[in-house]
């Protein structure tokens, strides 16, 4: 016992409440296996062995009650529109979203009355990666980001 009572003198560790939840939310983000056209693919590369989305805490999940990063990757049309909203509903709080692509961010080249143009116009986006389709490593960049952003997060509220 000797050994370990003098092993840390005089350490003291300081922190909020609002750095630890949001360390813990950043750093095993849990994405929705969820793809609706050709970004799909790049966003699947992403979680491959060649780019390794698992050592940032990264692991994708097969259903939205288990996810809380959506991935919007593709062309999202008005009819499927509300399954996009069906599955962000179903996703636990809290939650956030990543458009993937110029056919989620802005409709692309696609300017016609069956696709939407911008998925904001369902959901609220946090992070948008451009690209058309982007890279993953376009798409780690934006985990990347999105991760920035918990971390800022304020979660306990003061209530004067």
């Amino acid at each position: 016992m000797g050994i370990l009572e003098n092993r840390f003198p005089n350490n003291i560790l300081f922190t909020t409440a609002d750095s630890v939840i949001n360390w813990g939310r950043k750093s095993a983000l849990w994405p929705e296996t969820f793809g609706i056209a050709c970004c799909a693919i790049e966003m699947i590369s992403t979680g491959c062995a060649r780019y390794d989305l698992d050592r940032l805490g990264i692991i994708f999940r097969p259903s939205p009650r288990q996810s809380d990063v959506m991935v919007i990757a593709g062309t999202v049309t008005k009819k499927f529109a509300s399954v996009v909203k069906l599955l962000y509903d179903q996703m636990p709080e809290p939650r956030w979203v990543i458009s993937m692509g110029t056919c989620a961010i802005s409709g692309g080249v696609y300017n016609t009355y069956a696709v939407v143009q911008g998925s904001e116009l369902i959901v609220p986006v946090d992070v948008h990666v451009p690209g058309c389709p982007p890279r993953p490593d376009a798409l780690i960049h934006g985990f990347l980001k999105l991760q920035e952003k918990i971390k800022n997060n304020k979660v306990l509220r003061k209530s004067y």
